[in-house]
């Protein structure tokens, strides 16, 4: 039932008032946007938890409505966020395009598959992402059951495709450990490229020639290089054997390409951890944690990809 003294108000007050109770319902629609202390957090005013206090403490405002309950929704694009009084800066362009999408950091431990779901009911990168309430997220690109390091999950499906697809060159960094000792002319090997078979034909990529002639690339065989390979550092260990561990660029991926590569070589790799995708490099992170992208890193691999 109406308050009777609204009655006793200025006509422009009773509006504020009404907006005020409209924006305050509106807020409690998840299909506006994102989270109100996500939005924050983006902006950089604090930790997404640190958020969540000033929001509880009374301290945020939405379109000049006070917001002390969550959850609450907003659309940084267009809502006046303000936090003591001051407001947020409003996203770029390329954040209002990201900011329909979900962007995740994942620091992959060994023995987890990087798809969507397994036949063998191994664990996935999925089940180490806690996102109720979110779109499908998919990962970028794979690491091997054996390989750790840096995953990206997304629902953007065209930054997935470019961040992978040969065409737009986005490079992946990666830290290898293999046994023995490399020298310069495996370095070279690996920079002028090998071919390799398909992975379900083994590591033969050579047809028979002519009688008393070598054979030539099977037909299925591809080309494998690398963009950058440099020595980081060379440990002797009489119980162990020597291991070299490298530093390591591809711009142009094949299936396991970097262990069949140096297993044509004649090394075993013992561990590869992926380092970086483009700009995005995995800091902060345990093994086995994840995180969102901020602003700043959804923007960075937007650049990268071509998508300004």
């Amino acid at each position: 039932m109406p308050d009777s003294r609204d009655h006793d108000k200025p006509a422009h007050a009773r509006s504020r008032d009404h907006a005020k109770a409209d924006t305050a319902g509106d807020l409690r629609d998840a299909s506006r946007g994102i989270r109100l202390q996500k939005a924050m957090a983006e902006a950089g005013v604090a930790s997404r938890r640190a958020c969540e206090t000033l929001i509880e403490e009374g301290r945020v405002r939405v379109n000049g409505t006070p917001v002390r309950e969550l959850p609450a929704w907003v659309d940084p694009a267009n809502d006046r966020i303000e936090v003591d009084g001051q407001p947020l800066p409003r996203p770029r362009k390329t954040d209002r395009r990201t900011a329909r999408h979900t962007y995740v950091m994942l620091h992959k431990p060994r023995n987890v598959i990087s798809t969507t779901d397994d036949p063998e009911q191994r664990k996935t990168v999925l089940d180490l992402v806690d996102l109720p309430g979110h779109a499908r997220l998919y990962p970028v690109g794979r690491l091997d059951a054996d390989s750790t390091g840096l995953m990206l999950l997304t629902d953007d499906g065209e930054l997935a495709n470019r961040l992978t697809h040969p065409r737009y060159g986005v490079t992946k960094q990666y830290r290898v450990s293999i046994r023995g000792k490399l020298d310069a002319n495996d370095l070279v090997a690996m920079k002028k490229g090998l071919f390799l078979a398909a992975p379900d034909r083994g590591d033969a990529p050579r047809r028979p020639g002519p009688p008393g002639k070598p054979g030539g690339p099977s037909p299925r065989a591809k080309r494998a290089s690398v963009e950058q390979v440099r020595i980081l550092g060379f440990e002797r260990d009489r119980a162990r054997g020597d291991r070299t561990t490298l530093a390591i660029t591809l711009r142009e991926g094949q299936n396991r390409e970097i262990r069949r590569l140096l297993a044509r070589l004649g090394y075993k790799v013992r561990r590869l951890k992926r380092m970086a995708i483009g700009p995005l490099q995995l800091k902060g992170l345990g093994v086995g944690q994840w995180r969102l992208l901020d602003a700043r890193e959804r923007q960075a691999l937007y650049r990268e990809a071509g998508m300004h």
